[in-house]
Parts: C-alpha cells; structure tokens; sequence
C-alpha cells in the first residue's frame, strides 16, 4: 500500500516586524560581544551571534511555513559563495608566510622606510595602494602585498596602525572601483545594464572628489604627528633587518610576478597560491640562513629548508630580532591564522543565506523602496540597501546583485538612466564593505592587516566620504541622467 505524500504547507509572506527581529536581536548581540569582548570580539563572540540570529531567523521561517530542509538547503548555497574567498584566505595565509620567509615584506619595508617621509606617510600610503590596486583590480591582492608591508613601515616610524588601515583601504577600494579588471566594477554594470566604460567614468563625479577630500585629510593627520624621533627608530629598524635577512631587489621578484598575473587577469586563488609557492622557492634559495636557523633538528640543508617553509605556509613564520614590534610584525602568516576569519565569513553568509532564503530580506527592501519618488530617494534607498545588505548578507557581491535586480525596474519607471542605479551599488555596496568586520571584506582586511575594521573605520575616509557625497549629489541633481520619455507619433 502506497503511503499519502505529505502535503507541503502553504508559505506565508513575512511581516516587517518579522523581518526586523533576527537584525535586531543581532544588533544587541554585537554591540554586547564589543562591550565585552572589545577587539576580540571577532574572535568567536560575534561567530556566536550571527549563529543566533540565524536560528531566530530559521525559527521564524518554521513559523512562515518553510520546512527545515529548505532552509538548510540555503545555508549550503550561502556558503558555497564564500567558499572562493576562503580559499583566497588560505593561499593569502601561504603566502604571507612564505614571502616573510623570503625576505619579500622585509625588503619593501626597509626600502619604504628609506624613501616614505613621515609627515606625508598616510597620504603616500593611500595613494601607492591606490595605483597599485587599479593596476591590477584587486583590493584584496593589494591589501596582502602592499598593505602588508605599509604596515611594517608604519611600525618602524611609530605611526598609527588604525589610521595606517585606513589610508590602505581608502586607496585599495579607490584603485578597485575604477579600474576595468576590477570584478565589481564588471558586476555592477552588467546588473544594471550599462556600459563598462560608461560606468566607469560615471562614477568618476562622485570617487574622484570623495578620494581628493580623503586625501587632504591623510594629509592634516600626518602633518599632526610628532616625528620627532622618527630618525632614530627607523635607522634601528633598517639595521635590524639588514642583519636578519638579505635584503635584494630580487627578493622582490615573487611581488613582481604576482603583480604580472593579476594585471593579465588570473583568478586570484591560482595567483596567489602561484606567488606562495615562489616565496617557499626564493626563501630556500636567498635565505639559507634565515631558514637553517629555524628549525633545531636538522635533516640536511634541503631538507630542513623544504620543513620550513612547509611550517611557514600552513602555520606562518615566528622571529626573534630582538625588537619586540619588529618580531610581532614579522611573526605571523600560515593558512591557520586564516581559520578564525573563515569560521567568521561561513557563520555571516549562514545568517545572510537564511534572511534571503526565507523572505526576509526581500520584505526588508520592500519596505524601504516605499515611498521613493525623486532621483534622491531612490539613490539614497539604493545605497543605503546596498550597506543593510552588506551588514545582514556579509558578502559585497549579494549587496550589489541583490538590490541591483530589485531596482533595476523602479529607476526605469521613474526615468531614471540605469547609470545611476549602477554608480549606487559601488558607492553603497563596494565602497562600505571592508568597514563591517563580519562581511567577507572587513573580515579579510583583519586577518591581513590585523588591525579591526572597529579601529580603522573611522579613518577610511574614502569609503565613509563617498556613500555621503553620493547621495548629496542625488538630491541637489548632479550628474543625474535622466531617460527621455519616448514621444508618441500622432497618426496622419
């Protein structure tokens, strides 16, 4: 006898106040792990906390009618889209290590501590990371090489560490968000159904003076610094790692060659991963010393060499020059240093997964766009959608595809050129990501940098600029397109 199928219950449309309860209860949630956790707070409270708000989520898509398959079911699907940036992470993590090994980062930060002038660092820093980034399109790729080694220089002069993250990433996303090779300056347009090139130089009215305004700020932050003994300390920075590594342009080559395989358009995983195994390789060659006195029981040179750097791509590198802020600086990479950010991406992109899978999300959007009448309205909806995406979905491309498809109509209906829908997913989806510390970005930019996106916030001052001059622009009409109405012919 065939068993009755189970007849599925019918799927009922979530309220706003549903919608507004798991955002809620995780608002409270992450104000409490900072409060008590303070900056290590990313560190497993809030993975905690996007856990809960994702069972409250799931909890009331149950109520909704939704069966706990489907909602698992998104979960797996909201992972799997991180799961490229995880593998990033990891060869990131190789490849810090292995470049550290080879004397790559110490090299560019001895030279940058030679030719950097203190007093305009922060702005220098910004404006490096900015060409290099649109060089190649990668805010990430830029982060780990460059940014790395500003890092270093900003120990070695004493300079703000906070505000030294703020100036790499106001630079990085700069450089990312104009440059063609750049993935979500090819996604928004393609979204939004516009030009490339057109969209690229749309968005010129409103980076170009958000990036000149970031800059004449860098500028006053540094002129303020007392440089004093800057000299003295950064003489005894350069003398330490000229004893503790050969310092070459040619231990620079595995930059180069990265850099080489970004601009001609290489996925980053492969790239990365190719710029690790080249440190492992130039680390063995240039560095014998370094390497040799790593490891107590030797097994021969080549031996020992190949247990290094093996250590140094799956658990990064440890040194002792005798400068405690030299050591903490040049001790670290690994792909296990990696594991805490991807254990916070996989728990926000289940939280994000769960929102959208059980209509949550959409009833959130749904309910911003109404009342939207003017060009300001709907730019000023737009990107503030796009940065609520980012903050509940922790993904910068969901925050750019998702409001993309559910605006693209209203900007027709009100003849609005869809360049303006286009330029609002950057300002408001890419631009604000690396500020959120458990979106893909902020938490990548952590683990990188390893300065919190709650300390470096306040001084990425493109990304905070832009979103707001944006919008100024939209309600004042600068450089809004509007789409003629076609005229209806009259039958003779």
């Amino acid at each position: 006898m065939q068993e009755p199928t189970q007849k599925a219950l019918p799927l009922k449309e979530p309220s706003l106040v549903d919608s507004l309860i798991p955002i809620v209860f995780l608002v409270i949630l992450m104000g409490s792990a900072v409060y008590l956790f303070g900056a290590d707070s990313s560190y497993g409270p809030n993975q905690i906390a996007l856990l809960i708000g994702m069972f409250i989520a799931a909890t009331i898509g149950l109520k909704n009618g939704h069966s706990w398959k489907s909602i698992e079911k998104g979960i797996v699907t909201g992972i799997s889209m991180s799961l490229g940036a995880c593998l990033i992470l990891l060869a990131v993590g190789s490849l810090i290590g292995t470049w550290m090994l080879a004397g790559t980062v110490p090299t560019l930060i001895y030279y940058g501590l030679s030719l950097l002038n203190p007093s305009l660092f922060y702005a220098a820093a910004c404006i490096i990371c900015a060409v290099v980034a649109m060089s190649i399109g990668s805010s990430w790729t830029t982060a780990a090489t460059i940014g790395v080694a500003l890092i270093g220089v900003a120990t070695g002069m004493d300079m703000s560490l906070p505000i030294t993250a703020g100036a790499i990433v106001s630079g990085a996303y700069f450089g990312d968000k104009l440059s063609p090779l750049s993935e979500t300056t090819n996604l928004a347009p393609a979204i939004a159904g516009t030009d490339l090139f057109e969209h690229i130089k749309y968005m010129l009215w409103t980076t170009v003076p958000s990036f000149i305004i970031a800059m004449v700020l860098f500028v006053i932050l540094g002129l303020q610094e007392d440089v004093g003994n800057s000299d003295v300390r950064i003489a005894e920075m350069r003398t330490l790692l000229e004893q503790n590594f050969n310092i070459a342009w040619y231990t620079l080559i595995p930059l180069f060659v990265l850099l080489a395989l970004a601009i001609n358009k290489m996925p980053a995983f492969p790239a990365v991963a190719i710029g690790a195994a080249l440190g492992g390789i130039w680390s063995m060659l240039f560095q014998q010393d370094v390497v040799l006195g790593m490891l107590e029981n030797q097994h021969g040179n080549f031996i020992t060499s190949l247990q290094v750097v093996w250590v140094a791509m799956f658990d990064g590198v440890s040194f002792s020059t005798g400068n405690g802020n030299l050591d903490d600086l040049l001790s670290r990479g690994g792909m296990s240093n990696m594991l805490n950010t991807i254990w916070l991406i996989i728990c926000a992109m289940s939280f994000g997964a769960v929102l959208e899978r059980v209509g949550l999300l959409k009833a959130i959007v749904s309910a911003i766009l109404k009342g939207a009448t003017t060009a300001g309205d709907m730019v000023t909806r737009t990107i503030l959608t796009c940065i609520g995406t980012n903050l509940v979905t922790a993904d910068q491309y969901i925050a750019i595809v998702m409001p993309g498809r559910m605006y693209k109509e209203e900007y027709e209906k009100r003849h609005l050129h869809q360049l303006n829908l286009s330029r609002s997913l950057e300002d408001g989806g890419t631009i604000t990501s690396p500020l959120i510390p458990w979106n893909t970005c902020g938490a990548y930019m952590h683990g990188v940098l390893q300065v919190s996106p709650l300390d470096y916030v306040f001084y990425a001052f493109f990304n905070l600029i832009n979103p707001v001059l944006a919008v100024i622009y939209a309600f004042f009409g600068i450089k809004i397109l509007r789409l003629t109405p076609p005229k209806v012919e009259i039958a003779k």
